[in-house]
Order: structure tokens, then sequence, then C-alpha cells
């Protein structure tokens, strides 16, 4: 629910101002209105309200966390995770009508949990419930480059006989876009179709067959490879546009340094960047001159030099930005990117944890480095792993468990529980307005994960202020919170270990909705069967023989 409060004007004295749980009202404030929450790292508490601090005149030895609206600095887009085809057959296939709507409308509606950002795979990723493909299937050798043959899928978008995306991420895309029309939908390849790669398989990497021909001339946009695998993106948005799923951005590649057993191909960053100038924004000019392009879309370990000692001024201006993912550091070399091409708009679309992660790891890789310490330098917006897997961290064409979703799905019963990473992703999607600005706040967290407290704080368009508190420590730490401007007034709260503790403040209705309850279900993270018939180690998809 939202809960709408009375503005100053509504009451006739200050000094007797009705008081609530949830908020409270001085003579010296410029918000009538606020709602706190406190998040603890081992998820006993979830969200839990916390009745608005008392203002005081002293802070004492708590850490000061002081928010400044004259430091204004990066756009906020928002928050949210991935849709792979794992994700969403267990949100279309274990959940029921009801079950589903209410798991999505939890999420989604901007009333509620606000998730406003999803990534989803161009092609097929890994973890899949089917098996792999792409749009445009054929045996190495033949060429289809005119793209006739291209297909997002058959069947009634969720029907049983249904193939592709049309067998759960578009089904599960459009009741998504029916609560929350707004979202950004990222999406990223994991292969180009299997004839348009060196190897002819779509796994363990392989890269595009640069400098290669397929058609009836030499033009680049129309005969060549990259000419064709450009129009390959632009035919990919057509159809899904076609549908009424509008696409915000692409990656030009999911993790183009890895070269793993399922879908996957090769680039450097200057590869990337080169066909991103070259042919990709050409081809895009001509229908979506809007689209955002990215490029990384990696672990930082592949940002060791300046990108500008890569990318030229004329390939950046190609692109919007630099994306990244979280398993491998230094995280510091996010400033070869953002010192670089500072103009760039810099998001995070990957990283999970697994079922036995302990609180404190799962913390610090959430809440303390994608939550604090990379929106402090420069993040706009945040893309989690999959929005959801199940109870053993299924389904996967590869046999791996133990993997774990924003949330967890029971795959029998469609049962909820929310993971830590769904707080933190609530933290954003309910109290930060996509279009906020980030602003500066006191920091005593050098990386996000040791030192004390660290904090995040957002300025929306309609001037309400939110702001993030995050306890890297295993003991709880006080904070005095205060907003320039305010003078020498101080909030003090308790922030628990490994625990965040938001506040958000406005001179209007807050969203003070709630989390639901969720199932209760045990987890299975030990070595299982893979599903269907394929034998552990073996892979079905296109163009690969194991």
């Amino acid at each position: 629910m939202i809960c709408t409060r009375k503005r100053y004007g509504d009451v006739p004295n200050f000094s007797t101002a009705r008081k609530t749980p949830h908020s409270v009202r001085t003579e010296m404030s410029k918000y009538s209105n606020e709602f706190w929450t406190v998040t603890s790292g081992d998820l006993t508490q979830r969200r839990e309200t916390l009745a608005a601090p008392e203002v005081v005149s002293d802070p004492g030895d708590a850490a000061k966390i002081v928010v400044d609206l004259s430091d204004r600095k990066q756009p906020w887009l928002g928050a949210g995770a991935a849709l792979t085809d794992a994700a969403a057959s267990l949100i279309w296939g274990s959940m029921n009508a009801e079950q589903r709507h209410a798991f999505l409308d939890d999420t989604f509606n901007p009333d509620k949990g606000g998730f406003s950002v999803l990534r989803i795979p161009l092609g097929s990723c890994e973890p899949a419930a089917q098996p792999y493909y792409t749009y445009d299937d054929l045996p190495f050798g033949e060429h289809d480059n005119l793209l006739t043959k291209f297909s997002l899928g058959e069947g009634e978008p969720g029907a049983p006989d249904a193939t592709k995306d049309f067998k759960y991420i578009i089904p599960v895309l459009l009741e998504i876009l029916k609560i929350n029309p707004s979202i950004k939908i990222i999406a990223s390849p994991w292969s180009a179709p299997a004839w348009m790669k060196n190897t002819g398989h779509l796994c363990q990497g392989g890269h595009l067959r640069f400098n290669e021909w397929t058609g009836n001339g030499f033009d680049p946009m129309h005969d060549s490879f990259e000419g064709t695998y450009a129009r390959y993106f632009v035919k990919y948005v057509d159809e899904m546009g076609k549908l009424g799923i509008p696409i915000w951005g692409v990656t030009v590649q999911n993790e183009p340094s890895n070269a793993p057993k399922w879908p996957a191909m090769m680039w450097t960053l200057k590869q990337q960047a080169e066909f991103a100038a070259n042919f990709l924004r050409p081809a895009f000019n001509e229908k979506y001159p809007e689209m955002r392009i990215f490029i990384n879309d990696d672990s930082m370990h592949n940002l060791k030099w300046p990108v500008r000692e890569i990318v030229t001024p004329d390939e950046a201006a190609a692109v919007d930005g630099l994306t990244f993912h979280t398993y491998e550091g230094p995280y510091s070399n996010v400033f070869n990117a953002n010192r670089s091409y500072s103009h760039w708009l810099f998001g995070m679309t990957e990283r999970r944890c697994m079922i036995e992660e302990t609180p404190e790891d799962a913390a610090h890789i959430m809440s303390g480095i994608i939550g604090n310490w990379l929106v402090r330098t420069g993040e706009s917006f945040i893309a989690l792993w999959n929005l959801a897997l199940d109870e053993r961290g299924l389904p996967n064409q590869v046999g791996a468990t133990g993997r774990r979703g924003v949330v967890t799905i029971q795959h029998e019963t469609g049962e909820v529980i929310r993971n830590l990473e769904y707080f933190m992703l609530r933290a954003f999607g309910q109290d930060v307005e996509p279009g906020s600005v980030v602003v500066r706040s006191s920091n005593y967290t050098p990386d996000g994960w040791s030192g004390g407290l660290g904090s995040v704080a957002f300025l929306a368009p309609n001037g309400d202020v939110a702001a993030h508190i995050y306890n890297p420590t295993g003991e709880p730490l006080e904070a005095a919170f205060t907003i320039s401007g305010e003078g020498n007034r101080w909030q003090k709260v308790t922030v628990p270990a490994w625990g965040t503790v938001t506040v958000h403040k406005g001179n209007g209705p807050l969203n003070e909705s709630t989390v639901p309850e969720d199932g209760k279900f045990e987890l299975n993270p030990a070595p299982t069967h893979l599903l269907g018939d394929v034998a552990p180690g073996k892979v079905r998809v296109w163009g690969v023989d194991e």
C-alpha cells in the first residue's frame, strides 16, 4: 500500500502534530513525511519498519552521515535482475496464475517492490530450461544473410508447445509490462548463430567471422558477417516490438573473455568498440537511433588499462556506456573506464550468490560492493543475475546446483523465499525513484566490505531524498543522520550486522508497502541429476555435438 501523509498546511499547530510509528514532524524539518526500514544481513529483520528517530542536537559517538544535496553526481536509472529462460520457466511453469501475479506485482509494481530494470538473453544463455538456441539456427556452412529464417519461436506465448522465447521469456515479460510498462529491458547475446562463427559451434567461445562475406556483393552492412550480425540485433528489436516488448538497450556480448561449455563468443574490448561504431550503431540508426549500446559486459579483471587507450573518442561516441560484472576484481579497475569517458552510463549487469553463501559474504558483495561502493563510484543501474532459481539451483543444461536466484521458487509448489539480493534491490526499487540523481553522502568504508558505515544517497525529481546506510561489520553500529541545510539536527539509528537502514523523506505520499511473507521449504543445493534426458556433462545445443 501507499501511505499518504498530510502536509504541514493541514496541521493547525506544529507543536501538536500527530506522530505515527512511521513518521515524525518537527518545526525545523523541510520534509513532512519520512519512512525508515531496517534489514539485517541474516534477514532476521526483513525491511522491518522503524519509527522515525527523534531529532537530537548531539550526535554523540555515532558515525555522522551527512547527505549533501548540493553535490550531485550521476543519474540513477533503476535496479532489477535477469529474466533468463531458467528463471522464466519457474515463474511460468511452477507457479499458478495467482502465485505468478502476486510475485510479479510485488516485485515490479512501482507502488511495491519497484524493480525497474530487466536483463534478458538475446538467444540462449546458461542457465536455461530449454536446449540452447539462437534465432537463426542453420548448419555450419549454410548462410542466411537476409535473415529470412529469423524467428523468436513458434506457438502462442506460454503454450506447452511453444518454442524458444515464446515458451517462457515472452509470456513473463508481457505480464511484467502490464504491471510496470516503463521497465528498462537490456538484451545481451551469449553467442551469434553458429554459422556466423569461426568454430561453427555456439558453445566454448569462438568468434564472429570477421572480414568474411555472406551474400552477393561486398556491401559491408549487408554482405559481411559483421553487418549481418548487426542486422540480427535490429531484427530482434523489431520482432520484440511487434509483441509490445520495447528493448531499451543492448550489450554487444555477455562475458566476451569467457569460453565455457555453454553459449559463448570471444571479443576484445577493441573489437566490441569497432563493431559497435562501424556496424551496430549504423544499423540501429536506421530504425532505432535512441537504442542504448553498451560494451564490456564482463568482470573487472578485463579493465586493466585505461579505456581511452583502447577505445577511440569516435568509437566511444557510438556507444552509450560500459557494463560490468562483479565476479572478479579488482573493483577499482572501474576507474579505468569511468575516468576515461565520464559521459558514459555505467551499470552492473551480473552477479549471483550461492545457496550456502554466508550472510557476511552475501552482504559484502550485494549491499557493500554493488549497492554501495559502485554506486558511489558511478554506477547508474543494477541488474543482478537470475531473478529466480529453484531450491536446488536449477534448472540448467549443465548439471550445476547450488546457485541462488534473487528469489528461490520451490519447483513443485511455486512457493517463494526472498533472498538478501531481493532486499538489496527493493531498497532501491521502493525508496529511490528512477530519474533521481546520486548525491554525495558521508562514507567510512573504503571498499564496501571493510572499515565503518557506508552510505549512498539520492535526490528525486520531486525533491524527495533517499539514503541507504550499510554496516560492513559483524557488530551493530550507530549512525547519526542529517541532510544538508537542516542545521544541527541529527536522527540516530542502529544499523545491524551486515545490514542496511534505509530512509526516504518527502512532502508527498511515500511508498510504505511491506514485503509479503515467504513460503517455508527446504533448500537442497547438493548435486542432483539434470532435468530431462540429458546426462551429466552433456548439453543439448544447435551446432554442438558433444
